[in-house]
C-alpha cells in the first residue's frame, strides 16, 4: 500500500491482507499493544477503498523490515507441540495453501496430516459432516479464517495447543463451539479465526496435542469420507 494510490479505488482481499500481515509483525515486535492491534485490525477488514487502508499502517515500518534475531537459550519443540518459545517459526510458510476448501454432500470430508491452510479456507458441508485438523499443519500466515457452513450437517475444526482462537459464526438452530475462544497464544504462534453460518447443524473446536507416531486414532461416524474440492 503506498500513499500515491487513488484514495477511492477498492481495495481487494489481498491489500486487506497485506495491511493486516503489518500489523501482526507490530504487535509482535512490540510496536502496537493488544487493544491497538485490534482497533485497526478491525478497520483493516471494513476498509473498502486504498483512502481507508493507508492511513491504518502510516506510523509503522513497511512489511519486510525484520527486527534483529533473537537468540533462543532454549530447545526448540518437535514439530506440532507448539508449546515452547520458537516452535511455530518454520510452521508459519507464506504461499497459497495446499486446499482452500472442501464440500460435503450427504458425505463427508478430511483436512489433516501434513498441508498448508491457506489464508482463508471453507469448508461446506449438507447432511455431511467435515473434520479439519491443524495438528500437524503449516500455515500460509500468521492469521487465518475458516469460513464453515454446516447446513443440517456438522464440522469439527481441530488446534494444537498454543493456537489463539476466535470465534465469530453465526448459528440459527444450530451454533458454534465457543470454548477454545479466549486461550492465550504461545509466542509466535498463528491466530485461527472461525466463521461462518450454521442452520440445524453445529461447529466444534477441539484443541488436542499432536498424536504420537503410533497412536492410531479410531473412525468416527463413516467408515470412509469422500474428499471433494481443491
Amino acid at each position: 500500500m503506498t500513499d500515491d494510490a487513488v484514495p477511492d479505488l477498492r481495495a481487494s482481499d489481498a491489500d486487506r491482507e497485506r495491511v493486516a500481515e503489518v500489523l501482526r509483525d507490530a504487535l509482535a515486535e512490540g510496536r502496537l499493544d493488544m487493544e491497538e492491534f485490534e482497533e485497526r485490525l478491525d478497520a483493516t477488514y471494513r476498509a473498502r477503498t486504498y483512502g481507508e487502508l493507508t492511513p491504518i499502517t502510516r506510523d509503522l515500518p513497511a512489511a519486510g523490515v525484520a527486527p534483529p534475531a533473537v537468540v533462543s537459550l532454549h530447545k526448540s519443540a518437535a514439530r506440532g507441540d507448539g508449546e515452547v518459545d520458537g516452535a511455530w517459526a518454520g510452521r508459519i510458510v507464506g504461499g497459497e495453501g495446499s486446499s482452500t476448501w472442501a464440500v460435503a454432500v450427504m458425505s463427508g470430508f478430511q483436512r489433516k496430516g501434513r498441508w498448508t491452510v491457506p489464508r482463508r479456507f471453507t469448508g461446506f458441508a449438507f447432511w455431511g459432516g467435515g473434520e479439519i485438523d491443524l495438528r500437524e499443519a503449516d500455515f500460509a500466515a500468521g492469521e487465518i479464517v475458516i469460513n464453515c457452513v454446516a447446513i443440517m450437517g456438522g464440522m469439527n475444526v481441530v488446534v494444537p495447543p498454543g493456537v489463539e482462537v476466535v470465534v465469530r459464526g453465526i448459528g440459527i438452530m444450530g451454533g458454534f463451539d465457543h470454548r477454545e475462544q479466549g486461550v492465550p497464544a504461545a509466542p509466535g504462534a498463528p491466530r485461527v479465526v472461525i466463521t461462518g453460518f450454521a442452520f440445524w447443524g453445529g461447529v466444534g473446536v477441539d484443541r488436542k496435542r499432536r498424536r504420537n507416531r503410533g497412536d492410531r486414532e479410531l473412525p468416527r461416524g463413516r467408515d470412509r469420507h469422500r474428499h471433494l474440492g481443491h
